[in-house]
């Protein structure tokens, strides 16, 4: 009798043991891996997060600010922003600016020159004239968009890095930022992630996505690749990515665009011409360190062409894939193993 009472007390005590095993493992690991997810609109798309981790709601929250912050600095349409003072002085005084702005412009002023001009963040003259996006997008006439087009050239946007100031040489010439700036909220987010002491996250912000973090499971993120041929109101994914960490842009036509007498016409301009780039590219998509840079690399690649983005991309250690009209699905060396083909309309084509 006393031996049962003794083996029905150390059973007892081995079940509790067990029960705070189970309980300590729940509170350290079970509650981390509640997610907390969220939708807000800036840098004129929404912006969707899903954050994991005891700090979720308030990292999430302090994402959303920054990049509302950081739209509030270089958002050409906010009239009392960097960019608005920066293109409102154009051609006169020097502008002083915050460290942020001087950032993003230093790295589109490295892609442009890297790229031969195909990124240029002077182009709001001839993107203003086509006003994708906008209530009154048409076909500028030729003579406009020639006037226009001399005015685009980033050779003449100069910074002074130790004065935190920038200047636009001559006037009517302005800056756009919109072709790096949802990257860049991406990165203003990944910070604030880290500030918040989240556990991982990953954030979308129109085409750009980055993550943040190690999955519970310790397995990679999973990042779809939009289908280009797909509408805007039933998009779907062509492919997935696997990314244990980084940032992910993809640019293609369907983002912005319009039909004119049976012309599509998007909003991917190529500098040089004024006009949408027409090289038989459907979709570039671009992983790298940086969702600033991958988001302008990617603009950067469509314009160029396969051959000469590739070689861009080498440049800034990134990987990229690339659609071709045809179908055909183009990826650099770097990224093939972690990139998957989900719909049977594409096939992986040879260098």
């Amino acid at each position: 009798m006393i031996k049962n009472k003794k083996l029905v007390i150390l059973l007892c005590a081995v079940l509790a043991v067990i029960v705070a095993a189970l309980i300590f493992l729940w509170v350290r690991y079970g509650q981390n891996m509640q997610s907390y997810e969220c939708t807000n609109y800036a840098m004129g798309t929404y912006v969707q997060q899903t954050v994991y981790g005891k700090n979720r709601e308030a990292a999430a929250t302090a994402a959303a600010k920054s990049i509302g912050q950081l739209e509030d600095l270089i958002s050409w349409r906010i009239d009392d922003s960097d960019i608005a003072k920066l293109n409102a002085a154009s051609g006169s005084v020097w502008t002083t600016l915050d460290a942020k702005t001087i950032a993003l412009l230093q790295t589109s002023l490295d892609v442009a020159e890297k790229s031969n001009g195909a990124f240029d963040p002077t182009i709001l003259p001839i993107t203003s004239l086509w006003d994708f996006g906008g209530e009154n997008q048409h076909v500028p006439d030729a003579a406009d968009i020639k006037k226009y087009l001399s005015y685009v050239n980033y050779k003449n946007l100069r910074i002074d890095t130790k004065k935190s100031s920038a200047s636009l040489k001559y006037h009517y010439m302005a800056v756009d930022l919109g072709a790096i700036g949802k990257g860049a909220a991406c990165d203003e987010a990944v910070a604030a992630y880290r500030s918040a002491g989240a556990q991982s996250a990953i954030i979308a912000v129109g085409g750009s996505v980055g993550v943040y973090g190690t999955k519970q499971n310790g397995s990679q993120w999973n990042i779809a690749v939009r289908d280009p041929k797909s509408s805007e109101t039933n998009s779907v994914a062509m492919g997935t990515i696997s990314l244990a960490s980084g940032f992910v842009s993809t640019s293609g036509p369907y983002e912005k665009n319009f039909t004119k007498n049976g012309v599509l016409y998007h909003h991917l301009l190529n500098p040089k011409t004024g006009y949408p780039e027409n090289n038989g590219l459907i979709s570039v998509t671009v992983v790298c360190s940086s969702g600033a840079l991958s988001d302008a690399l990617s603009t950067a690649c469509f314009i160029l062409g396969r051959e000469k983005g590739t070689a861009l991309l080498k440049q800034y250690n990134a990987e990229g894939i690339f659609i071709d009209s045809g179908c055909r699905v183009y990826v650099t060396d770097g990224i093939k193993d972690r990139f998957r083909i989900t719909e049977t309309l594409y096939t992986l084509a040879g260098k």
